[in-house]
């Protein structure tokens, strides 16, 4: 069932979905040669907890980290550890969430570490752009079957993959609430889209193959190929006057590509 939020509760879920935002560009500082993903973890849970809120992924379902760090071909839900060191030309994303006051805000990026190929930042880039062009579809009338074809349809003509095995979904009280939000599909098809209707758009773009596996952990998936994947996500609310990314902190709701950087 789809929980239609207030205008009132939309206003409350932005200190959740700003926390997460900050939370994600410390964790995009932190990522640069020489790091490991346990010390991004730790340093993104301490400052959630620090600002009152809990990591909503810590312990959910069983995950034992703060948040997903998936390096290169790890599409989602890598697990941080002391062992994985990021290197030079690694792209990594990370994906956060807070549980702030009652509700979720939930973002992820994918970074660059230090120099990276060409193709891995072409990579990068296009899969930015499917979820701006996914935001822009997210308003009053339109249908699911937009959001996912103005991802399948970008990402496609400029070459790459569209993961079909996980996809967006809805945000409030919870992490996972209903609809499905799949990042492809065709137009004017799905679930018509609400005033009211808060979901996490999260494009999981690949350089080869869509197909993917998970590995023996249990948790984190990879591309079939092992090529490298990118993975964009904001969480947005649909209103009478457009969509509102509610994973915005003080400095917007885009990060910088670049590990390191704020």
């Amino acid at each position: 069932m789809i929980k239609i939020k207030s205008p009132q509760q939309i206003e409350q879920m932005k200190a959740a979905g700003a926390l997460s935002k900050a939370a994600l560009r410390l964790a995009g500082t932190l990522c640069v040669p020489g790091a490991t993903t346990l010390a991004i973890d730790t340093a993104v849970e301490n400052y959630i907890r620090l600002h009152g809120a809990v990591p909503t992924f810590k312990g959910y379902g069983g995950f034992p980290g703060s948040v997903c760090a998936s390096v290169n071909e790890q599409v989602v839900h890598g697990i941080p550890s002391p062992a994985v060191v990021l290197s030079e030309g690694d792209i990594v994303s990370i994906d956060t969430g807070a549980t702030y006051q009652g509700w979720v805000g939930d973002n992820a990026w994918t970074f660059c570490v230090g120099k990276v190929s060409e193709q891995s930042r072409a990579l990068c880039e296009v899969a930015r752009d499917c979820l701006k062009a996914a935001i822009e579809q997210a308003v009053p009338g339109n249908r699911l079957g937009d959001i996912g074809a103005a991802v399948q349809e970008l990402a496609e003509e400029n070459g790459f993959g569209v993961v079909r095995d996980y996809v967006g979904h809805g945000v409030g009280r919870v992490m996972h609430e209903d609809p499905e939000v799949r990042n492809y599909g065709k137009r004017h098809r799905g679930v018509k889209l609400q005033v009211g209707m808060v979901i996490a758009i999260e494009p999981m773009i690949t350089m080869g193959t869509y197909d993917c596996e998970t590995l023996g952990n249990g948790w984190t998936v990879v591309t079939a190929d092992r090529l490298p994947a990118a993975h964009y996500e904001n969480t947005v609310a649909i209103t009478a006057d457009g969509p509102v990314i509610l994973t915005t902190d003080e400095d917007g709701p885009w990060c910088s590509m670049e590990g390191g950087a704020r």
